[in-house]
């Protein structure tokens, strides 16, 4: 007798528990590739450089330094070159004076391409559903940031920012076979002479 009430006792915790907190069970991930919290962090942080006037020890007291954040991109002259004069329609009339400067600084010009982003997807809906493979929802929510910054020797000459201040997407894949979706013509064997070519 004792048995049976353990596990009876046993049986409904783990129903309540599949019940209330289905949802939980569900898998999540993150992806925090910055040393910047807000994508208003990141971008008061590029804002804040002067052209002309910063220069690289601001860049490292920002936060801004390659060996430390991830993601950043040292872009070379030629790089620079090939970023902001991809063909000859562009005059150098049309084109910020950093970029120029940066230009014709030759070897003295170089770049940084800083990507930042904060990225949480979490699956969500009914578990079994989701288990079983019918249907499964992926919320994707957080923020994605990147800046462009030329220095000519040391000294900050150009910047400037983008990116994805708010990020929230839904993918909803549905299966009506569930499990057995994936089942398909690699399974089925088609005698040679049915085959059409």
């Amino acid at each position: 007798m004792k048995r049976y009430k353990f596990i009876v006792r046993t049986a409904l915790v783990w129903a309540l528990v599949l019940l209330t907190g289905c949802a939980s069970l569900l898998p999540q991930s993150k992806n925090e590739s910055s040393a910047f919290n807000t994508f208003d962090e990141a971008r008061a942080a590029i804002e804040g450089l002067r052209p002309m006037q910063s220069d690289l020890a601001t860049l490292t007291a920002m936060g801004i330094d390659p060996a430390k954040h991830p993601n950043t991109t040292l872009l070379t002259h030629a790089d620079v070159v090939r970023r902001f004069v991809p063909g000859s329609v562009l005059t150098k009339s049309d084109l910020d004076a950093g970029v120029v400067a940066c230009l014709e600084a030759r070897d003295a010009c170089r770049g940084m391409d800083v990507v930042a982003a904060r990225i949480a997807k979490r699956r969500t809906g009914n578990f079994f559903a989701d288990f079983f493979n019918f249907s499964r929802r992926t919320d994707t929510t957080g923020w994605r940031f990147n800046a462009v910054i030329l220095l000519v020797d040391n000294v900050v000459v150009y910047r400037t920012w983008g990116g994805q201040p708010l990020l929230n997407e839904t993918e909803v894949n549905t299966n009506p076979l569930g499990p057995l979706q994936d089942v398909g013509p690699s399974t089925v064997n088609v005698p040679p002479s049915v085959i059409v070519h």
